[in-house]
């Protein structure tokens, strides 16, 4: 494992180590888009071609990357390439910023030899700047002559913005007695409340799924992890998950249900390393000390749930009163109330740090207030709300509002 600094109070000690995955290969350089001195434009390769799953953002601003990620994924090719930059997100450039993503493609294209449908592309950064294509054109040589199997901490390196840790995350499965792997990295910090996924993030296995399959398992999957992580309640205009089959472990071909007992193993741990991908991003939200769990339970269905939840995530007065380590759950009440979902209010149970704080419409009489302060003052925080309805639940991930948001977000474009 390769040593990382740790900038994020929350964030992990090492980045794992990546297994090679059979089909896939890995470059990056440095163009200079916005950055000095590190590299930013990540080239994935698939030699023998690649099934591919997506979830895009529904942004109605979304960027041309997203757009003409929509249109590959509708053809139902098989990938040979991506293309991933940093610095910039190519979003609201018009027909100059199509112009531009289209030439990147055109010249990954021929140094590889494959079609611009075969091509997925991925921008992040500032919003509003034509994608200097020139940049990063200048640079394809080096892209296909450093491809390796072995590049995987740098690939999730190149991609990051305001990050201050690279995130990755690596699982093994069986899919009927065969060994596969799964592979991934993302990047997110800020504008962070996915409506489809996170702000990038990749996924690669070397299972052979048909595409319909693998994009029923990504989009389950995606509900259950990045769709239920909140920063500050912003949805980027980038918003990309991706995740790529290149059939190399020869099986799983013949399944044509999700469901298949034969995948049950194959989708708890592409599951469990999207959780960990998307716990990563809301560990390292910008400005954040605390990494908070919210989990609602008693709502009228599992929709409603996870409204409230999200509701008390993207409150900044709970926010913030976590950032203080202020017990004040008054402010998670009102933030259940504004959901607009069903709850009543004499039966709503609030539970801080595993001790009951609310019940009956009212506090619990002698709760002790400074156990909940102290649990505050950790990292971990985990907070249960029970609204006395229905069976409905659902949890989700945020971390703290604290000054540091504002200062990174300040100065973002400077």
């Amino acid at each position: 494992m390769a040593k990382i600094e740790k900038i994020s109070p929350l964030a992990p000690n090492y980045f794992p180590d990546f297994p090679e995955i059979g089909g896939v290969e890995l470059s990056t350089v440095a163009a200079g888009l916005k950055y000095k001195g590190r590299d930013d434009v990540l080239c994935v390769h698939f030699p023998m071609g690649a099934t591919v799953a997506g979830v895009l953002t529904r942004s109605k601003t979304a960027s041309a990357p997203v757009r003409q990620c929509r249109v590959n994924l509708a053809t139902g090719k098989q990938a040979r390439a991506m293309l991933v930059n940093s610095g910039n997100s190519n979003a609201f450039t018009g027909k100059a910023g199509d112009l531009a993503m289209m030439s990147t493609i055109s010249a990954l294209g021929t140094a590889l030899g494959c079609e611009k449908e075969e091509i997925y592309v991925s921008s992040t950064g500032v919003i509003g700047v034509v994608l200097d294509d020139k940049k990063i054109n200048a640079h394809m040589g080096d892209l296909v002559d450093n491809l390796s199997p072995r590049n995987w901490e740098i690939a999730a390196r190149a991609i990051l913005t305001t990050d201050t840790f690279a995130k990755g995350a690596v699982r093994r499965a069986k899919i009927r007695g065969v060994d596969v792997k799964i592979n991934g990295f993302a990047k997110g910090s800020g504008m962070i409340a996915p409506d489809m996924a996170t702000m990038l993030a990749y996924v690669f296995t070397d299972a052979d799924l048909p595409q319909n399959i693998f994009q029923a398992i990504l989009a389950d999957a995606t509900d259950k992890s990045f769709n239920a992580i909140t920063v500050d309640s912003d949805t980027s205009t980038s918003d990309t998950l991706l995740a790529f089959a290149t059939g190399a472990a020869h099986v799983g071909h013949d399944i044509n249900d999700m469901n298949d007992p034969a995948l049950a193993e194959f989708r708890a741990a592409f599951l469990d390393l999207l959780l960990d991908l998307a716990h990563q991003v809301v560990r390292d939200g910008e400005g954040a000390t605390k990494f908070i769990e919210i989990k609602v339970t008693g709502a009228e269905n599992n929709p409603a749930a996870k409204v409230i939840a999200l509701s008390i995530a993207n409150s900044p007065l709970v926010k913030t009163a976590i950032a203080g380590e202020d017990a004040n759950w008054g402010r998670i009440v009102m933030a259940v109330g504004k959901a607009g979902e069903a709850a009543d209010r004499d039966s709503i149970v609030i539970t801080i740090g595993g001790q009951k704080v609310t019940q009956k419409g009212m506090a619990v009489s002698g709760y002790d207030e400074a156990a909940c302060t102290k649990h505050l003052q950790g990292q971990n925080i985990i907070i249960t709300v029970d609204v006395g309805i229905a069976s409905g639940e659902a949890t989700v991930w945020t971390c703290d509002l604290t000054h540091g948001y504002i200062d990174i977000n300040a100065d973002y474009r400077s």
